[in-house]
């Protein structure tokens, strides 16, 4: 059968608007769109103020940390408004701790804590070792900015840690490494000492936390001096990836 020229034409101008038109977004999509297009109001918009920070102490901060990890576990964060925490602290900021953790993108410290802008300093690592950048970032934290809290925190499952029970080789990850490698020595074990061993392995994330608060207080006199008048503490974690809680070496 032959058609005429424009029913033809106007076949191929449909086809090709349908072939256009975008797809109907399923309903999950579609709730998803609907959130991002109405930004969420913050409850949370001021900043911590140096009045705030000077009224708190290590034990507030441990305790708040605490209680923020609670609501994290049950998906309760508290609303911020980001952006105005940003203006609010642009030209100055008073945190109340510095926290060393793993560089893992499965670790996300400020969530973990339920922690806004201008809360908290975060050093990453990957193991959460010291070196003398990271001991003169903790001490800009505490001793110029008036931080009252170093906490260590180390992950279960942490590649690092792994690696180092393994003692691999590679590149620049050995040198790395070689800073943890002396916590797997310290762990009296008599199981199978590898990284297939999770009881072994957090043992030896345990242990490196411990050694890391050690070579704080070795290396930096400053903050051992203000640990030992009482102005801060420092003090070790280990964050459970498993559930996502904290739970506190002390």
């Amino acid at each position: 059968m032959r058609y005429p020229l424009n029913f033809l034409a106007i076949l191929a101008l449909s086809i090709a608007i349908v072939s256009c038109s975008p797809a109907e977004p399923k309903p999950q999509e579609a709730t998803v769109t609907a959130q991002r297009a109405q930004p969420m109001k913050g409850v949370v918009e001021d900043v911590l103020s140096k009045e705030e920070q000077d009224a708190l102490t290590a034990d507030m901060v441990i305790q708040s940390f605490k209680e923020g990890n609670d609501r994290f576990l049950r998906n309760d964060l508290t609303a911020r408004d980001h952006s105005e925490q940003v203006r609010k602290s642009t030209l100055a900021q008073f945190p109340k701790a510095i926290v060393l953790s793993c560089v893992d993108s499965r670790v996300p410290v400020e969530d973990v804590f339920d922690r806004g802008i201008g809360d908290v300093f975060v050093a990453r690592v990957a193991g959460n070792f010291v070196n003398e950048d990271i001991l003169g970032s903790m001490e800009f934290a505490c001793k110029v900015s008036g931080s009252k809290l170093i906490l260590v925190m180390g992950h279960e499952h942490c590649g690092a840690v792994k690696a180092a029970v393994d003692d691999v080789k590679l590149g620049n990850i050995t040198p790395m490494l070689a800073k943890i490698r002396p916590t797997v020595d310290k762990v009296v074990y008599d199981g199978d000492r590898t990284s297939k061993n999770d009881e072994f392995v957090h043992m030896v994330c345990e242990s490196n936390v411990q050694h890391t608060i050690e070579q704080i207080r070795l290396n930096s006199p400053i903050l051992k001096e203000m640990e030992d008048k009482g102005e801060i503490k420092i003090v070790g974690a280990v964050y459970d990836m498993d559930n996502g809680k904290v739970d506190f070496l002390q």
